[in-house]
């Protein structure tokens, strides 16, 4: 079964500091609801686990990300995720293209478009009940990558040239690219429990959303 996305979400920071935020799986990864970066492969590849909580009992997903893709100048790069249950009843499969809108100099829009194929147990619920499912996660993901975002550092343009460190007031060395990588990835991480993907809180609000389209509120 496949279900296909397509999401935009605004927030407040520069286009710039959100492509370097974007660029960074750990740090990514850490405002996916449930998810962790759990081995960096190389460059492009990284494996990881995801979460999700039903009631007292957890579900744990292992699966891989690769980067096939990075446009620097159009701010935008694809992955493509696989991944099994560890009770191997299930598979899902993911292909996203994702890339950072400019909207002045201090808001700029995160767009993102996904394919996602399921298989097993996973793909009896449905493709409406996971497409609602998916929607509340992606936006406790924009929730949590916007909140991070604050603290990225906003790299320098292109064209300026760096001060050196002597005529700078505070004395600071200016920033570098490997810098600014490695401030988004110090980027305190939201804790594991508050990341943990609450299955019970998502069904509610997919079944509250279902009741809504079925008896529509009647106008005074």
């Amino acid at each position: 079964m496949k279900v296909q996305l397509e999401k935009s979400f605004a927030l407040a920071g520069p286009a710039a500091a959100a492509w370097v935020l974007l660029q960074d799986l750990e740090a990514v990864a850490a405002c996916m609801p449930g998810a962790r970066i759990t081995e960096r492969v190389d460059e492009r590849h990284v494996k990881g686990t995801v979460t999700v909580k039903l009631g007292p009992a957890s579900l744990v997903f292992r699966g891989e990300v690769e980067v096939k893709d990075v446009d620097d100048a159009a701010r935008s790069l694809f992955l493509v995720g696989r991944g099994t249950d560890t009770t191997g009843t299930s598979g899902a499969a993911m292909d996203l293209r994702a890339h950072i809108e400019e909207e002045g100099s201090t808001a700029c829009r995160l767009v993102g478009a996904a394919e996602v194929s399921v298989s097993g147990k996973a793909a009896t619920f449905g493709g409406r009940m996971m497409s609602a499912v998916a929607d509340q996660v992606l936006q406790q993901f924009a929730a949590n990558f916007a909140e991070k975002l604050r603290s990225v550092p906003v790299p320098p343009q292109a064209e300026a040239i760096p001060e050196p460190a002597a005529a700078r007031a505070d004395g600071a060395a200016p920033a570098t690219p490997a810098a600014l990588s490695a401030a988004a990835a110090a980027v305190p991480a939201t804790p594991a429990a508050a990341r943990e993907l609450n299955g019970l809180a998502l069904l509610w609000a997919v079944f509250r959303d279902w009741l809504h389209q079925l008896f529509p509120a009647r106008r005074a």
